[in-house]
């Protein structure tokens, strides 16, 4: 049987365009079934709580649950692994820690480049860090605290090696010439346990962490860590402006497995944007001390692939090793 050069191109574009037709066709039935948001830290923990503010969101805007899978451990690389090694259908996400930032240069054997491996969805929050002392420091100040840490040795408490409240105190140390002594945690709890009760003098802890103890009178907060302001602590700083250039945070997202195709991942997009604008979700942002972080998936790419030459730089720099 033979073909006219006409027909053999018409088929030849038909078949090309039928993979393009047939994700838009999955997009429109997507989710058909529940689907796994996976969180690489305890219940309770930040990246929690937004996991399931979102994923409360998602499952009422496109009628099917999201689930939230906790799997903690080795600094939220059990649950990005989880998620890189998963099929890419858009059935299983990952709630994007700012640890993702840390890892490749903590964990150089990984089996994973989550950059390479995964999709990047959607922003959700950027979160303060808060440079803070326990009241009995007396300094008001970021440039009182500077002077007072240059004749006093002081300690800082993280949640622990390689998580954003140590690596806020150690660009600190870098930028400054202090030398704050590292006193790491298994999780923000202790750490601020022990700051509250004096054992250490100093953190730079999340917002979430932070704010319910600067509004108890139990910490005194001298500045948040990024270039803007807070609306959660009125009258504070940005340490930037005492350290030009400093500036560190705590953000947040979702991601996806390489390969999820195009239409689910801008349908997912475009929900997760529009539960930002929601007024309840902007509330509880606000009450947690967030910043929202809007943008297309690839904004949210850009973001990932920045702080990661960022922060691996602060790694090396110091010799950071993790646990």
């Amino acid at each position: 049987m033979k073909f006219s050069r006409r027909r053999f191109i018409h088929l030849a574009a038909t078949t090309a365009a039928l993979p393009a037709v047939s994700s838009l066709a999955w997009a429109d039935t997507y989710p058909s079934h529940p689907v796994r948001i996976v969180v690489g830290f305890a219940a309770g923990s930040t990246t929690d709580t937004l996991s399931r503010l979102m994923g409360a969101w998602l499952s009422q805007k496109l009628g099917q649950q999201f689930i939230i899978e906790n799997r903690p451990g080795a600094g939220g690389n059990i649950g990005a692994e989880t998620v890189v090694k998963a099929a890419p259908d858009g059935y299983m996400l990952l709630m994007v820690p700012p640890a993702v930032a840390a890892n490749a240069a903590l964990y150089p054997k990984l089996s994973f480049d989550f950059i390479r491996d995964t999709t990047p969805v959607a922003g959700v929050v950027r979160v303060p860090n808060v440079l803070e002392v326990n009241p009995s420091i007396p300094v008001k100040t970021v440039p009182e605290f500077i002077a007072y840490a240059k004749v006093h040795p002081l300690s800082f408490a993280s949640a622990g090696i390689g998580t954003a409240s140590h690596l806020a105190g150690q660009l600190f140390n870098k930028m400054t010439g202090l030398n704050l002594q590292h006193v790491p945690y298994r999780g923000d709890g202790p750490a601020m346990a022990d700051l509250i009760g004096g054992q250490v003098q100093v953190g730079f802890a999340t917002m979430t962490a932070s704010i319910g103890h600067i509004r108890a009178g139990k910490l005194r907060p001298l500045g948040v860590t990024t270039v803007q302001t807070s609306d959660a602590l009125p009258g504070i700083p940005s340490v930037s402006q005492f350290v030009p250039g400093y500036e560190a945070s705590s953000w947040f997202g979702i991601a996806a497995p390489k390969g999820t195709p195009t239409a689910i991942v801008d349908k997912l997009n475009q929900t997760i944007n529009a539960g930002l604008a929601d007024a309840t979700i902007k509330a509880r942002i606000a009450d947690m001390g967030g910043m929202l972080l809007t943008g297309s998936p690839a904004d949210f790419g850009k973001l990932i692939a920045s702080e990661t030459a960022k922060w691996g730089k602060v790694i090396r720099d110091a010799g950071i090793k993790a646990e």
